[in-house]
């Protein structure tokens, strides 16, 4: 497996299911705006928004294909977390969606704990109301 994502050019934009995603679906991405991207782009006679240009992140990069022009391109964590969502199937996709609101929503637990507690909130209705483990209301009680 390699560090970086692909952007690779597709020989046909008509085949049926492409590998890889668009990266205009993906959003904003960084290494799209940076010399060695557009001097490829340049290079390949292709636009950003091309059909036959795709992106895969780099566990899947197996799937380009072999005669295909490719150029490695770094993503931040974000942005590799959105073109894995975007490649994810439609099942895979609504789970991932439901992990990250989750984690949208838990993320500031400890800190959630610690103003229920300032607020006066009881330990144990802390506990009922949010099913953590008790052990981890006391750890943020002390922290």
């Amino acid at each position: 497996m390699t560090e970086d994502a692909y952007l690779f050019l597709l020989d046909d934009a008509d085949a049926s299911a492409p590998p890889g995603v668009a990266p205009a679906t993906v959003g904003d991405l960084a290494c799209m705006d940076t010399p060695a991207v557009r001097a490829w782009l340049d290079a390949q006679r292709v636009t950003a928004t091309d059909p036959r240009l795709r992106l895969l992140p780099p566990e899947e990069t197996g799937a380009i294909p072999e005669d295909a022009e490719r150029l490695p391109v770094p993503l931040g964590d974000e942005e590799l977390s959105r073109v894995r969502h975007t490649t994810a199937p439609e099942p895979l996709a609504r789970v991932e969606e439901e992990l990250l609101a989750w984690r949208d929503c838990a993320g500031d637990r400890d800190g959630m704990i610690g103003r229920a507690l300032a607020a006066g909130v009881a330990p144990h209705r802390i506990v009922e109301l949010t099913g953590v483990d008790p052990a981890t209301v006391t750890a943020a009680a002390r922290g």
